[in-house]
């Protein structure tokens, strides 16, 4: 199995037409574990229809491509690929239901050599289907662990954020749930790893995974609490790197370095003290 760069490059997307309402919204929250504390009114906001909020990460659930790389023409071994970065840039905030448009591209792809990989970076624009206006713009790198010596280009390779060193100046706690993976995975990421414990096992781990963009929604989450005093309208954009797993259950602590409107930040499982999310940037508005 190997990549043909050209016809990769060149992947014929359609654009996704999704409509959502406040259920899926609330649902989205409840995935991440807001509304744990039922007198938390700061986090009720995004869990209850009364005056709902969107989450700011909510846009990595809407419009999207669907498991398009699983499909055998993309010449990738999907068994063996892994979701490496993630990245969200805000241009409005996301309503709490409406129907957007999710448009997505390959914009690149890196040839790490034979028996080093391969890396696809794609981006998607998720518009808002009645006024055309551009909610978000999402990044993201798949890292196919299988594929690299195909022939490709060597580069460019997105460069990595670097964490300050010393001890952070904000941290933020999320005790997950055991069913964390069960709830998240009804906002549309079906897959069975998250679920069975059979394939968590046949994939390595010990029993089935949290969702890394559940990972990276309560890292988004401790950020708008934090440092924007809980206004989803001030959070500009996130990314970062998925470093290692988290189990559903395990409590995840995200640190924070806040350098005016910059954040670098990163996750551990506390049970662990594994870093989870790397390298990770935010910008505040």
């Amino acid at each position: 199995m190997a990549i043909d760069y050209d016809k990769l490059m060149a992947w014929p997307f359609e654009d996704v037409r999704h409509r959502y309402t406040q259920r899926d919204t609330m649902l989205y929250a409840l995935g991440i574990g807001l509304g744990a504390d039922p007198v938390d009114e700061t986090e009720l906001r995004f869990v209850y229809e009364k005056s709902l909020l969107a989450l700011p990460t909510l846009p990595v659930v809407l419009g999207g491509p669907g498991m398009w790389i699983r499909n055998p023409a993309t010449g990738v071994d999907a068994v063996r690929l892994v979701h490496g970065e993630q990245s969200v840039v805000l241009h409005a905030v996301p309503a709490p239901e409406g129907e957007v448009i999710g448009r997505t591209r390959i914009t690149g792809i890196v040839d790490k050599g034979a028996d080093k990989g391969a890396l696809i970076y794609t981006e998607r624009d998720v518009t808002d289907a009645a006024t055309g206006k551009l909610i978000a713009t999402l990044g993201s790198t798949t890292f196919c662990r299988a594929n690299g010596g195909f022939g490709g280009p060597t580069g460019p390779v997105k460069p990595v954020h670097p964490i300050p060193e010393g001890a952070p100046a904000l941290t933020e706690d999320r005790a997950t749930l055991p069913s964390a993976a069960l709830i998240y995975r009804l906002s549309g990421d079906y897959n069975p790893l998250h679920a069975e414990p059979a394939i968590g096992r046949a994939a390595g781990f010990e029993r089935p995974i949290l969702h890394g963009l559940c990972t990276f929604g309560i890292a988004g989450w401790a950020i708008t609490k934090r440092l924007c005093d809980g206004d989803p309208s001030r959070l500009a954009s996130i990314e970062t790197r998925f470093s290692s797993p988290v189990y559903p259950g395990e409590t995840i602590r995200t640190e924070m370095w806040a350098d005016g409107k910059t954040v670098s930040f990163r996750a551990r499982v506390v049970e662990r003290d594994v870093v989870v999310l790397n390298n990770g940037r935010a910008t505040l508005r």
